[in-house]
């Protein structure tokens, strides 16, 4: 069965803003104040929670044990308010039930830990559309090496299929499988996603049926 696998962050929900609240939470507890932005630091976000510790942690002059410090703290704080500000992008849902109805499976690959992205998913009322989800932790391994998407593949009950996402690490993770990437353009990074060369851009969701069938065509 062909497969469209998706990554989470920055690609089906824009969660920017909570994860910088977690972020800041660790900051404020060691009384250096809010260091990210949530607009201006997003792009950051997107790239994970020691992403944002070191951005915040490197503006305030602290280094690599102070992140892995408050590592287990940003978890904590963004578990416990995951979905105050995270929104799905428009059209996105409408996109995964078309492709269901056109007979694909869908799933989600993602770098997020598996226990949140569930949580997530669940609290945003998408969970059940995707066959299956596959996060950081699920594996021994993460993206961009290519073993959680060819799990999100399988788990799905897919043969071979496609990698929706937004970041160098979907870039790299589908040149690993060896599978076409489609990078969205709506993201942080916005059109800068050219440069790196996926298969397709992706400016709207609405036009993700009709790319897939371009893509996975027999």
């Amino acid at each position: 069965m062909k497969t469209v696998v998706f990554d989470l962050d920055g690609t089906l929900a824009d969660t920017s803003k909570d994860l910088i609240a977690a972020a800041n939470a660790c900051f404020v507890a060691r009384g250096l104040g809010a260091l990210l932005d949530p607009v201006a630091d997003a792009r950051t976000a997107f790239r994970g929670g020691r992403a944002m510790l070191t951005l915040g942690h490197g503006r305030a002059g602290l280094g690599v044990a102070e992140v892995e410090a408050d590592y287990p703290l940003l978890l904590e704080h963004y578990g416990a308010h995951i979905d105050v500000h995270t929104v799905l992008y428009p059209g996105a849902m409408e996109a995964v039930e078309a492709l269901r109805g056109a007979g694909y499976a869908v799933s989600i690959c993602t770098n997020k830990p598996e226990g949140l992205a569930e949580t997530l998913t669940r609290r945003l009322g998408v969970r059940d559309m995707f066959g299956a989800l596959i996060g950081a932790d699920t594996l021994p391994t993460r993206k961009p090496d290519p073993a959680p998407y060819f799990a999100a593949v399988e788990r799905a009950g897919g043969t071979r299929g496609i990698l929706i996402g937004d970041t160098e690490t979907d870039r790299n993770t589908a040149r690993a499988a060896g599978i076409p990437c489609v990078l969205v353009t709506f993201g942080p990074d916005g059109r800068g996603v050219e440069a790196l060369e996926p298969e397709a851009l992706l400016d709207r969701f609405e036009d993700l049926p009709e790319l897939a069938g371009r893509l996975l065509a027999d």
